[in-house]
């Protein structure tokens, strides 16, 4: 049987570290939507929403997103912060296989972030406009089967 497991949550929750560990765990591998949508564009994620935006950014992470729902193998995917926050994006995935949510504290994501200007959103917002959008993001977190706190 195949198994498609997508870790969700917040910047800076620790999708990627925990993804990398679970997908070692089982022996299947291992995806990041950042790195798929990096290899594809041939630059980071910070220079492509300075020239061409967040709306065509979350285009790209549904696109990928998709993308993997087809796939027939099995895998541990770290999807993007925001990339669950789009309708339905989390009704396909708790559809096509199994989704956690890294519930990670506020306070922990602010010191991973305080200062870390590689990350788009930390380089245009303020705390208090971060801490905004992670409490509106929780909505979509929540609907995920698992959560890990």
């Amino acid at each position: 049987m195949h198994k498609k497991i997508f870790i969700v949550g917040f910047m800076a929750s620790g999708k990627t570290t925990y993804g990398r560990k679970l997908a070692e765990e089982l022996k299947i591998p291992f995806l990041d939507t950042d790195s798929i949508i990096e290899a594809n564009i041939g630059m980071s994620i910070s220079s492509f929403f300075s020239q061409w935006g967040e709306k065509y950014f979350r285009r790209m992470e549904r696109d990928v997103l998709y993308g993997l729902l087809s796939k027939q193998e099995s895998f541990v995917c770290a999807t993007g912060g925001g990339s669950v926050c789009q309708p339905d994006i989390m009704d396909w995935l708790n559809r096509a296989g199994e989704t956690i949510w890294l519930n990670t504290p506020w306070e922990q994501i602010v010191l991973r972030i305080k200062g870390d200007t590689s990350r788009p959103l930390v380089a245009r917002h303020s705390l208090e406009e971060l801490k905004s959008l992670y409490e509106q993001r929780c909505i979509y977190y929540q609907k995920a089967k698992k959560v890990i706190f």
